[in-house]
């Protein structure tokens, strides 16, 4: 009986659908893998509790779950939004199926999230058209750096033949601006070098990034860490990752410079069953940077991670766009989610397990 017991939960767990037991109560006895990571609460903490303590608006959906349990009929509803209790809201079809346990009935709760399937499918679209654009970009790049060391040269040259000071300035400016423009072509073109991934402590990358941000800001930006320990070694490129950290963490640090009260929060997690592009990775470490700054505008948010889009007057437009890059050398994805006094960035690294 025991392995009986065992084998139906390790079934359980290994399915993508989220899937919870309540009482008669309506009151949670169980949680397969898929419900904890989506509505983040691991099965230890949700064992007890009820429905509406873990779903912010639970409490709309009491009757109908009671509905369902006393008339034996089962029940489904479509795009229904749900309120977490980390603010954080999804979009779900959902069914109830009332059994009988013993004496008592219960409901089996089961949940597709609609915002994975719209995830995944924005995710696809966005990497064909990142990459379109990166080709394009790549393409005007080699075509405005290549008549740059002529230029150079040709100044140099120039220069040498000049013998007053004054004039010598107006060489030494060209060269100068030919130095600065074959940098940002540099940038446009992307990492030249292949991602080297080693066994790799996400954490201490983290904390390198706060520090750095820390003296940038000088110590005006509270940090808040919500680590996970259990989090294994990954193998990742650790400067590379370090860039992709720092870039998003430094966003933050300067969507905050009107803000009175300024905090980041670093929040690192695993999550189970997750699509990135068109493979399901069993396991994942999800890395959230929120800031309370003024959020990104609408008119933004669909070409966020192209090269040379910025919101600031003073940005490049660059930041974003090398973290994917960098990321997506990890088989990795960037996600955001952005409204004003709220803005979360999630680095999304498959978790390999030995």
């Amino acid at each position: 009986m025991q392995v009986t017991y065992l084998m139906a939960n390790n079934i359980l767990d290994g399915l993508s659908v989220a899937l919870l037991s309540v009482d008669h109560e309506l009151r949670v006895r169980y949680v397969n893998q898929s419900a904890q990571a989506l509505l983040d609460i691991s099965a230890a903490r949700s064992n007890g509790l009820a429905v509406a303590e873990i779903i912010g608006n639970g409490h709309e959906l009491e009757t109908i779950m009671y509905d369902a349990l006393q008339s034996g009929q089962p029940y489904s509803g479509r795009k229904v939004t749900l309120k977490l209790p980390n603010a954080k809201s999804i979009t779900v079809d959902f069914s109830l199926t009332p059994f009988n346990d013993e004496e008592w009935p219960h409901l089996l709760i089961e949940m597709h999230p609609l915002d994975r399937y719209l995830r995944i499918e924005g995710d696809e679209t966005s990497r064909e058209h990142h990459a379109v654009a990166r080709q394009m970009v790549r393409g005007l790049a080699h075509e405005i750096k290549n008549p740059l060391g002529g230029i150079r040269g040709s100044a140099q040259l120039l220069a040498r033949e000049l013998e007053s000071d004054d004039q010598r300035e107006f060489t030494d400016i060209i060269i100068a601006e030919t130095d600065r423009l074959t940098a940002l072509v540099d940038n446009l073109l992307g990492p030249n070098n292949v991602a080297k991934p080693r066994p790799t402590n996400v954490h201490e990358l983290l904390e390198r990034v706060v520090r750095l941000i820390e003296i940038e800001s000088q110590q005006q930006v509270t940090f808040t860490r919500d680590y996970d320990p259990s989090i294994p070694d990954m193998s990742m490129d650790p400067e590379m990752m370090v860039q992709v950290f720092l870039n998003i963490a430094r966003n933050a640090m300067q969507s905050l410079a009107d803000n009175p009260s300024p905090q980041i929060v670093i929040n690192t997690r695993v999550d189970r069953n997750f699509t990135i592009g068109s493979t399901m990775h069993r396991m994942v470490t999800k890395v959230d940077v929120t800031d309370n700054g003024p959020g990104i505008s609408d008119e933004l948010k669909d070409h966020l991670f192209y090269p040379m889009i910025t919101g600031r007057k003073d940005g490049t437009g660059l930041g974003l766009s090398l973290a994917q890059s960098l990321v997506n050398q990890h088989n990795g994805s960037i996600e955001f989610d952005s409204e004003p006094g709220r803005t979360c960035f999630s680095i999304i690294i498959p978790l390999e397990l030995p």
